[in-house]
């Protein structure tokens, strides 16, 4: 996936579901999207990871059209949805990162309000998910712990069949148990549709290791690394090279070597294995031995990060962008923000619509609650 590839023509048959150019959105002089641009093909499952702040909830709700964007576009199945329709919101469906269902309301009550509102909406998989979940019929939600709450608004969202689907953080607060069945029966269920495309953010990196087809990092809010999940698990390894004697003899790297770390007799490097012969010199040679081991996507990311941090604090040159890990360099965003405006919306699942806020307003097929600290 290249996060940089030209829009297009928005009338393309077989155009890019979500497609995203020069982002932009700052709150009070704060940037928190900054230059963006993303494109998702359709029927993939795009996981957005990044560090708290980096921008995501921001950017999932200027292209939901929660919010207006300052500059750049956010398209949705090549509209703009912020002036999209409410024919046309019910083929996206959006749970926000602090979503929940009104307490009031039943499950009873949350399908028959969802079904007002998508036509494709499906009766008989929201009651499988129920049983499948342990959801009560006609107990109000307001009952139940938050992590069914959680779980009522992914069986809303999913029971739509849309056409895309954005999860803020799908998993938050729900127990190891409850998460793997909740990605079985996201897989299930896009197994159902025809090309439905999925943009996530979370911090579960395993459940995105497990979901997703593409990553992408957000950092200063922009991406500055994507790629393919099957890429890096084909090609990214950790790599130990322990040499005779008691120091690691001068000159030596290992080739293609990302970040290293010399220890005594040990070389241990972070790269990726473009050859099968990669590491052939190494290996030859006298009295070393050379151990390679898989990476997961949260080493990975913790990685990335922690050499951004030792950076920061280092004279050495930084590499240009994140070229080692998905073998292509992105230049980091010229403004790097001093602090963040939290931007949670703390609604149950809807067709995606607007929220009011300092660049306009404009109707909403439900009503929006901001979260109290943020008001």
């Amino acid at each position: 996936m290249d996060a940089e590839e030209s829009v297009g023509a928005d009338n393309e048959p077989d155009a890019a579901p979500i497609r995203i150019r020069g982002l932009t959105k700052t709150f009070g002089g704060v940037v928190a999207v900054n230059g963006l641009d993303l494109k998702v093909e359709r029927g993939s499952v795009y996981g957005l990871i990044g560090r708290n702040g980096a921008g995501k909830t921001t950017t999932l709700q200027l292209l939901a059209g929660l919010r207006r964007a300052d500059s750049g576009e956010a398209l949705l199945l090549g509209q703009d949805w912020w002036q999209a329709s409410p024919k046309d919101r019910q083929r996206v469906a959006y749970v926000a990162q602090s979503g929940r269902p009104p307490d009031w309301m039943t499950l009873t009550d949350l399908s028959r309000y969802s079904a007002h509102f998508f036509e494709r909406w499906d009766n008989g998989l929201a009651h499988e998910l129920a049983g499948r979940w342990e959801l009560p019929w006609d107990r109000p939600l307001g009952r139940l712990s938050g992590g069914h709450q959680r779980l009522a608004s992914l069986l809303s969202a999913l029971s739509a069949r849309p056409e895309v689907l954005i999860l803020d953080e799908p998993a938050a607060g729900l127990d190891p148990v409850v998460r793997k069945d909740l990605l079985r029966s996201l897989v299930e269920a896009l197994m159902r549709t025809d090309g439905c495309t999925v943009l996530l953010s979370t911090h579960l990196l395993a459940d995105v290791e497990r979901l997703a087809t593409h990553v992408g990092i957000m950092e200063h809010g922009r991406i500055v690394g994507s790629g393919s999940v099957e890429d890096w698990q084909r090609t990214m390894r950790r790599v130990q090279v322990v040499f005779p004697g008691r120091e690691i003899p001068t000159g030596v790297e290992i080739p293609g070597v990302i970040r290293e770390q010399r220890l005594g007799p040990v070389l241990t490097g972070i790269l990726r294995i473009s050859s099968a012969h990669q590491l052939d010199e190494i290996r030859a040679m006298e009295g070393v031995r050379v151990n390679v081991f898989p990476l997961t996507l949260e080493e990975l990311f913790v990685e990335w990060f922690e050499r951004r941090d030792d950076d920061r604090t280092s004279t050495t040159p930084l590499p240009s962008g994140i070229e080692g890990f998905w073998g292509r360099s992105m230049s980091l965003a010229g403004v790097t923000p001093d602090k963040r405006v939290g931007n949670r919306v703390t609604q149950a699942v809807a067709p995606a619509g607007r929220e009011v806020d300092a660049s306009g307003s404009g109707p909403t097929p439900y009503t929006l609650k901001k979260d109290p600290e943020t008001s």
